[in-house]
């Protein structure tokens, strides 16, 4: 029998969504203006407890929007998570400003309180004044929000909070995509629901989310022919694309109820295996599991995370290496860092697990025997 590839996020759509956009072609609403979007924007928003929403093409593009509705500029400086994807901090570079990494925390992965502390007290010995810091909720799971809004509130600096792996989170009952003057989320394809490609960026102010839309737009004067005065993106989502999303949303909390399962999954079969730890939620956090992650100590278990990822890729599994940090990348080793390497661990010895909202039971059996055999479990 031939084994189909296992992958680790793939997209899961449903009858729905097909709907969706046969009724998006045959109204002719196909581009950046719609119905659905309008719906889709409003539903966003409400589901993250935001007054307001504006859908772009992908989360960086949202990234970019908030940047320049803080009016983020050249020489400015930005304090940003160094554990994520590249996405999160790119469009700072866009803008010319300057970049400052923080590094993580062993409770959720993400950003460090007392890091950012430590960069922002030094900031201010060297008469810098940040414009905001970017936040990232990895894997599903919501970073320290309390703690960092408190220290960016004391030394009044703008929170944006990337939760574009944490739509259906929550921290304390408040779900991700709701902290910080504004936030971001991502629909692209490995996401927990997908656009297919696709982003948002949320607030409570009305005047950002304004300011976003008029950029995403190419930036257009509100004149009966094209007049701009400032430089605008074409960002803006189409109503094909939200009309996926709309659908897709409605389904959200079952397949964070069945990305919460394959943890479980993992956990049980693994939770007894030397070496082997998990991501646990600390009081009061609740993860979508966007994707499982666990770390590998090799000299505990007499397993790298290479040698699993070779072997998960003879029988066709697809698993991944944690996030490579930003300040260890190539481009920005210039780049100053604040923390204590707890983000270069986590890249060493982490590794993502296929964890799909699609995974059937066949795929579970295939995953637990491989893991069976490579860790001797009886």
């Amino acid at each position: 029998m031939k084994r189909n590839r296992i992958f680790l996020s793939p997209p899961h759509l449903g009858k729905e969504e097909a709907k969706n956009v046969s009724v998006a072609f045959s109204s002719n609403w196909i581009s950046t203006t719609g119905p659905f979007i309008d719906q889709f924007e409003k539903n966003i928003a409400k589901y993250c407890h935001r007054k307001t929403a504006c859908a772009v093409q992908s989360g960086t593009a949202a990234i970019h929007l908030a940047i320049k509705t803080l009016g983020i500029s050249e020489g400015d400086t930005v304090l940003c998570q160094s554990f994520t994807f590249i996405g999160s901090c790119n469009p700072v570079i866009y803008e010319k400003a300057n970049l400052i990494f923080i590094d993580s925390e062993t409770e959720t992965w993400n950003m460090c309180p007392n890091s950012l502390r430590d960069a922002l007290e030094d900031c201010r010995k060297r008469k810098i004044t940040p414009k905001a810091i970017i936040v990232v909720h990895l894997y599903g799971m919501p970073a320290k929000m309390d703690e960092i809004l408190s220290i960016a509130t004391e030394f009044k600096v703008a929170v944006i909070e990337d939760a574009a792996e944490a739509l259906g989170s929550k921290l304390n009952n408040k779900p991700c995509g709701s902290f910080g003057r504004l936030s971001i989320l991502s629909f692209n394809g490995n996401k927990i629901i997908t656009t297919s490609g696709g982003g948002a960026l949320l607030s409570n102010s009305l005047n950002d989310i304004n300011q976003a839309n008029f950029l995403s737009t190419q930036a257009k004067e509100n004149k009966p022919f094209y007049e701009h005065k400032k430089i605008g993106y074409n960002y803006k989502l189409s109503n094909i694309l939200a009309s996926i999303g709309d659908a897709q949303l409605k389904i959200l909390n079952d397949r964070v109820i069945k990305r919460r399962k394959n943890y479980m999954f993992y956990y049980e079969l693994l939770k007894n295996t030397r070496g082997i730890t998990f991501l646990n939620e600390p009081k009061g956090y609740y993860s979508n599991r966007w994707l499982t992650c666990m770390l590998i100590d090799k000299k505990a278990c007499g397993i790298s995370v290479d040698q699993l990822i070779s072997e998960f890729e003879e029988d066709k599994i697809e698993t991944r290496r944690l996030w490579k940090p930003m300040h260890m990348q190539p481009i920005f080793k210039n780049n100053s860092f604040y923390g204590s390497g707890v983000s270069d661990l986590l890249f060493q010895n982490g590794i993502c697990l296929p964890s799909g909202s699609s995974i059937d039971e066949y795929d579970k059996k295939r995953i637990k025997r491989k893991l069976t055999k490579i860790f001797s479990i009886k």
